[in-house]
């Protein structure tokens, strides 16, 4: 058996990975959204403090600013505000010395507030410039507000408003992880239960599985409980053949065995030959049984449609015909065979068909009874299935009996047969999926195993 990796880790994996990749991707658009909201915030703040700046200026006439005013520019969003005013025709006012300039003057309009970068004191800076008309004691005229940021400062400040975003995105992310690990360890719990309910089942113990289970899992159980039960009813039928085999097998052991101590006991050497006859056909009755029951066991074996061959029927049934003509002649029993001209192909192991063969002409010759007098075989086709039929003209068989006589040990009157002969055909027939069937006839018995023709 091949172990796979956890299911609780794998079925972890596909439920994070898709989780964490959208969160990377959401947090990279929500930093950089952060980002330009963070600036126009800052340029806002900017904007404003420039106009309280403005403001204080006009009201103090240029004397002080107010403490709402300087607290605005001390803890304003991205950082502390610096500042520079002039009066009308440019006069200083308050605020830093020398402020930043633009590299580029804008041709924007004049009392409209202007942003631009800029450095000062070696240092790239954010400028807000806003024009103003203002009355400063006697004189009136334009007022000019420049206030400005370290960028520094503003991206500092951003950049610790985006931390705390990802922070909060990875604790809720480890949250996240800990209650899918946890829960699909509950999740997985019925499987968990269902393998320790089999795990102290007994090795005799093939009942269904009834235990309630999740309806994913519904379909395993229910092919678990198939395979349980087939196995069963393969165990089953092993332990009724090997018990009728061994009460079958007793017999001609017994008569071999009764056999041979005759021969040991013979006085003539005349009794000793005929001992001898007997013991041989002892011997051979014994082998054919042991055979018979090792091609029914060889065909209860799955069969794979890669080991089956295109086999020309016409020509196995020539050549089993061939071999058992000469032992049928042989008794003073008629034999004919009819077949076709052309060859037929059916689609099966040569081995079994050629036991099946066997089996039909050996059952006419054992059950036929001292009325026996002609067996025949013909072999026909109807263009989709081969029907070959053995006829015999001896003791009597009629459809009805279908059931006993391929039943396995089965025979309707006492013979040499040991009642394996048909119930091999009939598992011959269904291995090649065809079927073996008793003819409805006037006189004697007629068995015909038809098989499927191989395209």
């Amino acid at each position: 058996m091949i172990r796979h990796g956890s299911l609780r880790l794998r079925l972890f994996i596909l439920i994070l990975t898709p989780l964490v990749l959208l969160a990377i991707l959401l947090g990279y658009w929500r930093y950089t959204v952060a980002q330009q909201t963070a600036q126009e915030l800052f340029d806002d703040s900017l904007l404003s403090a420039g106009l309280a700046i403005s403001r204080d200026v006009a009201v103090s006439e240029g004397d002080a600013l107010s403490p709402t005013t300087r607290s605005l520019i001390r803890d304003a969003s991205g950082g502390e505000i610096f500042y520079h005013v002039t009066g009308p025709g440019g006069i200083y006012v308050t605020g830093y010395a020398y402020p930043p300039a633009a590299a580029n003057p804008s041709e924007q309009g004049a009392y409209q507030p202007r942003f631009f970068e800029a450095i000062y004191r070696d240092e790239p800076v954010r400028v807000l410039k806003m024009t103003e008309r203002v009355t400063l004691g006697n004189l009136v005229g334009d007022a000019t507000v420049t206030a400005w940021q370290r960028v520094a400062d503003r991206n500092a400040f951003a950049n610790e408003l985006s931390i705390r975003a990802a922070s909060l995105m990875g604790i809720l992310l480890a949250t996240l992880a800990f209650v899918v690990w946890f829960g699909v360890a509950r999740g997985l719990r019925p499987l968990l239960d269902l393998q320790d309910a089999i795990d102290l089942r007994s090795p005799d113990d093939l009942s269904e599985i009834k235990r309630p289970v999740p309806v994913e899992v519904y379909g395993i159980v229910q092919t678990l409980n198939r395979l349980f039960g087939q196995v069963e009813h393969s165990i089953n039928a092993h332990q009724v053949f090997i018990s009728e085999a061994a009460h079958q097998l007793r017999n001609p052991a017994a008569a071999v065995q009764s056999m041979a101590e005759a021969l040991r006991d013979a006085k003539t050497d005349e009794d000793k030959d005929k001992r001898i006859i007997e013991l041989v056909s002892a011997a051979k009755n014994s082998a054919t049984v042991a055979e018979q029951l090792l091609s029914l066991e060889r065909l209860r074996q799955p069969t794979h449609q890669d080991q089956m061959d295109k086999i020309d029927f016409r020509a196995v049934v020539e050549e089993v015909c061939t071999d058992m003509g000469v032992q049928i002649l042989a008794k003073g029993i008629e034999f004919d065979v009819t077949m076709p001209d052309s060859t037929i192909s059916v689609s099966g192991d040569q081995v079994f068909l050629t036991e099946a063969i066997k089996n039909l002409l050996d059952n006419a010759v054992k059950h036929g009874g001292t009325k026996l007098s002609q067996i025949s075989v013909a072999l026909r086709s109807d263009g989709e299935n081969v029907k070959l039929t053995v006829s015999d003209d001896g003791t009597g068989l009629s459809p009805e009996q279908s059931e006993a006589v391929f039943s396995r040990f089965s025979q309707l009157e006492y013979s040499e047969g040991s009642g394996l002969g048909l119930s091999i055909v009939s598992a011959v027939a269904k291995r090649h999926g065809g079927v073996a069937a008793i003819n409805q006839v006037e006189k004697g018995a007629s068995v015909t195993l038809q098989l499927p023709i191989a395209l």
